[in-house]
Order: structure tokens, then sequence, then C-alpha cells
């Protein structure tokens, strides 16, 4: 294809891009439109599911959080018709590596689950527990520190989407057992992901060890200098802190290092937001793609707006959000389809308005769930 051509249509692309993502703030929210659109993505998710690895993945793990977090905030039926639907048919099973945190993510749910539907024994908890003990026990490689790749995988959780799959799962098992036990565990491996990807400066997460900027790693730079970070991959841990600080309890000796630490990812990505309320792909260099992106927004407006629902984030952000939640609807199609969702990947790249995952359905019913209750 001639070059001018390709250009004209890059051009074209990211105009139609800007202008269908273009929004302000309403000054009111439409609560009952908010769940009309809800309901739509969840019905057209539903009848398009997406198996990256199979039922059970993380990929699934993260859009049944959405969903349970729409139920929890709408009481509506059908979302929990569509819980307990998939739990049924997964047996009630994880995933099958049970030293990798994705693969225990879809039990969120089934906590959910057992802790809302009041049936005895309906809910089997035991593969959960099963996964659990392997992991937080058992020894393996990463634990070991056996593994000196360039990905960095010495710990646990090496990789920061990590601290979306597992620890939230832990904390809420250990709030639903009473077994504080896992809760300690859990803070254990979180300090350790800390300690090895977060940047005090940035006040951001690498995505792995790749991405940590050792003075000479010309890789670990973007092309304006910044240091890289992923906007989906700061998502899932800043979606996850929310999620932890929602179920922990508030007497927990740990808690206060949850709190600061949501903090300060929330007065940075409230730094940073564009000025059309969806951030980039590349949060410090938002030139390399310059279009926003459906799953890291959808996950920092979640984690934001429950913030302020919850008194961690001042009220006087409440326009931001509220513009964020309103380009995310720009971004989803008539019939329910949420576009705009980077594929899976583990760095920045780019979206357009046809690509979608589910679980940028999750992070968009994650945001809606507390969008719901700002006003």
């Amino acid at each position: 294809m001639n070059k001018s051509i390709i250009t004209f249509l890059a051009v074209v692309f990211l105009l139609n891009c800007s202008v269908a993502q273009k929004t302000t703030a309403p000054k009111t929210l439409d609560k009952s439109a908010i769940k009309a659109s809800m309901i739509k993505a969840l019905e057209w998710q539903e009848a398009h599911p997406i198996i990256a690895i199979a039922p059970t993945d993380w990929t699934n793990g993260a859009y049944y959080t959405g969903v349970v977090r729409a139920h929890k905030a709408t009481k509506d039926m059908m979302y929990m018709a569509a819980l307990k639907n998939q739990g049924y048919w997964n047996n009630w099973n994880t995933f099958n590596r049970l030293h990798h945190a994705d693969d225990v993510a879809i039990s969120y749910s089934y906590l959910y689950i057992d802790m809302t539907d009041g049936r005895k024994n309906f809910v089997d908890l035991e593969p959960t527990k099963k996964f659990l003990d392997a992991h937080l026990y058992e020894e393996d490689n990463w634990k070991a520190g056996t593994d000196k790749s360039k990905y960095g995988r010495t710990i646990l959780w090496w990789w920061c989407d990590a601290l979306f799959m597992a620890p939230p799962v832990l904390n809420l098992y250990a709030k639903h057992t009473n077994q504080p036990k896992y809760l300690d565990e859990m803070h254990k491996f979180y300090m350790q992901t800390y300690n090895q990807l977060y940047d005090d400066e940035e006040q951001l997460f690498a995505r792995d060890m790749r991405f940590v900027w050792q003075g000479n790693d010309k890789d670990s730079k973007e092309p304006n200098g910044k240091k890289v970070f992923w906007s989906r991959g700061n998502g899932w841990v800043f979606a996850g802190l929310a999620l932890i600080l929602d179920d922990m309890s508030e007497e927990y000796q740990h808690r206060p290092f949850y709190e600061n630490l949501y903090k300060e990812m929330a007065k940075k990505l409230l730094d940073i937001q564009p000025e059309d309320g969806l951030w980039r792909t590349s949060l410090l260099c938002p030139e390399s793609y310059n279009h926003g992106e459906v799953s890291g927004s959808g996950f920092h407006t979640f984690a934001l707006a429950w913030g302020i629902n919850n008194g961690l984030v001042d009220k006087t952000h409440t326009d931001a959000v509220k513009k964020a939640w309103n380009a995310l609807t720009a971004c989803q199609h008539e019939d329910g389809r949420v576009g705009w969702v980077q594929n899976i990947g583990a760095f920045p790249e780019p979206a357009s308005a046809d690509s979608w995952q589910n679980f940028g359905t999750g992070a968009f019913l994650m945001a809606g769930s507390e969008i719901l209750k700002l006003d």
C-alpha cells in the first residue's frame, strides 16, 4: 500500500478516535442509563464468551469480578444468574497452575456467591482451598529464587498484574472462613512485589523487572525518556487495592499500608489523567498511542470512584471520575460490546474501537458499580 495512503488512514483513525472519545463530565448522573449500559455490556459478553486458556482462566476471573461488583451495587439478579451459571459449569474449579496467581482469580466470584446466595453446600470451596494452600505453602522455583530471567521471577508474584489476581481472593477467603493466616500470608507476598516493582518516585508499578530502571537499560525507557508504566498493569494493582480495602477489616494491623499505597496511586493517576478522561496505554508517554484505552481506564475509574465513596479520595475529584465514566460509555457499541480494549499483553500497546476482551467488560462493570454510588 502507498505510504501516503497509510499515513492518511492513520490520521483518520486517530481523528475518529479522538472525536469518539471526546467527552465532558455531566453535572448529574443518570443512574437508569448507567444501569442500562451495564446490563447491555453483560448481555453482550455472556453471548460472546472468549476463552484465552480455559473457562476458569484469569480473563474470566477479572470479568466475573466485574459481575460480582455489578451485582453488589445493583442487586440485579441477571448478574447473579451469570455468576451461578459459570460457577456451576466450572464445577467451582480454579485453573490448574497452582503457583500462578492468575489461576485463582475466578475464585473471587465463587466466594461472593457463597457469601451472598445463602444456600448451604451450593458452592464448593474445596478447590479454592486446595489452590490457596498449594500456592502459599508449597515450594516452587519462583519462591526459591532460581529463575534468573529478565522478568525477575524470583518471587511468587513477580508481575504487577498478580496483585489483582490472588490478593483479593486471599483477603476475602480469610474473611469468609475466619482464618487470618491467609491474610497474613497475602501481606507477606504482597510486600515482596511492592518492594520489587513499586517506583517511589513515580508512585506507579513497573509491570515486571524488565521495566525497572537500572540506570543503563534503554529498553526500560519510553521515547520521551520517561520510565515505562503500563496503564492496565497499574489498573490491576489499583483496582485490586480497592477490592482488598473493601473486604479488609478496619482493625487489620497492616491496613494503613494499603490505604497509604492506595492514596499515593490515586493522587498520581488523577494528576496524569488526560483531558478527555481516558488514560493512555503508556501512562507517562501518552503520545505513544494517543487514544484512550478502556481496560486500564475502567480499573482506574472503579478504584477512584470507590475511594470517593469510601472517603479516601476528596470529593472535589468527583467531576474527574464522572468524566472518565462518560468517556468509557462513549467506547461502548450500540449492541453493548465494550471497545477500545488493549488485547492481552504485558506492556503499552494500541487499541481500537473494535478491540474487546472479557476483562475489559469486567473493568467497565466495576467502574459502573461505583459510579452508581457517587451522587
